[in-house]
């Protein structure tokens, strides 16, 4: 090796011992700065924040088939209500001039999970964060890819949460403890269901039917936009191009020599289940 590669590789592992030792904490701290804004936008008890947010909305689909004014309180749709006091309306979608209306209360509220499922993964990436010491020197690229693809794993899954609902069979929502509880009850063929999407609310009413013996589902949506949902699936994608950032510059930057997995000790990330 010449004079001037020697150099060259001299200067190439000063600079990635400086980016291991100085800039990935410097990301790290503002990755924690957006994660914690993130997580002040939630409705629900989030590291610092409060929660139990209340906001009203209206769900209205075109045409007029369907209407619904909820309170969403936390995780929680807590009550819905139109001047009648009764709070969801719909037309059974072929016999238009059949009105049905029933009624979510705070005795019987209808959670949505996905809120709670996206705010565990968060606090669990928030997490991750925290527990690398200030002055901890990062020892390989191995030990900092490691603790990003920890942090991308929670990420895409708190926003998994939001953009993918998980939505139950027929069959299993009719059946769930939400339908119970409306009141009154709704027609043995007509169901309700209400989840995330993006940045919405979507509410859907379904209709069964046979026809010629074959099971038969209409089905009719309407939805509203839901400003803090906006917000934070905004920042958990800012999130993620941070982490993918550095992800990359690490990679690059890495010298050949720097390939040895030290001993992870609290940064080994732990997979964890939450209950739908």
């Amino acid at each position: 090796m010449s004079d001037n590669e020697k150099e060259e590789a001299a200067n190439l592992k000063e600079e990635f011992e400086w980016v291991l030792r100085e800039e990935v904490h410097s990301i790290l701290h503002q990755l924690h700065s957006v994660l914690v804004g993130c997580a002040h936008r939630f409705p629900v008890p989030l590291y610092g924040n409060e929660g139990q947010k209340q906001d009203k909305f209206i769900l209205t689909s075109q045409p007029e088939q369907l209407k619904c004014i909820v309170t969403l309180t936390g995780d929680s749709i807590t009550h819905a209500s139109c001047f009648s006091h009764q709070d969801i309306s719909f037309k059974v979608l072929r016999q238009m001039h059949t009105i049905c209306r029933t009624s979510i209360n705070q005795d019987g509220p209808w959670k949505l999970q996905q809120i709670q499922d996206a705010a565990n993964h968060l606090q669990q990436a928030i997490g991750y964060i925290d527990n690398v010491d200030k002055h901890y020197i990062f020892r390989s690229s191995d030990e900092v890819l490691h603790i990003i693809q920890c942090l991308i794993g929670s990420l895409q899954r708190a926003r998994t949460a939001l953009v993918l609902p998980k939505k139950k069979a027929i069959d299993e929502l009719m059946k769930s403890r939400n339908m119970k509880a409306l009141s009154p009850n709704l027609p043995e063929d007509l169901a309700i269901s209400f989840y995330i999407q993006s940045h919405k609310l979507i509410f859907v009413a379904y209709q069964l039917s046979s026809v010629h013996g074959t099971m038969r589902i209409d089905s009719c949506q309407a939805d509203c936009a839901v400003p803090w949902l906006s917000d934070v699936l905004f920042m958990l994608t800012a999130a993620l191009h941070m982490c993918q950032q550095l992800k990359d510059k690490v990679r690059r930057d890495s010298s050949p020599d720097c390939t040895d997995w030290p001993d992870l000790g609290s940064f080994v990330c732990a997979t964890v289940d939450y209950d739908d």
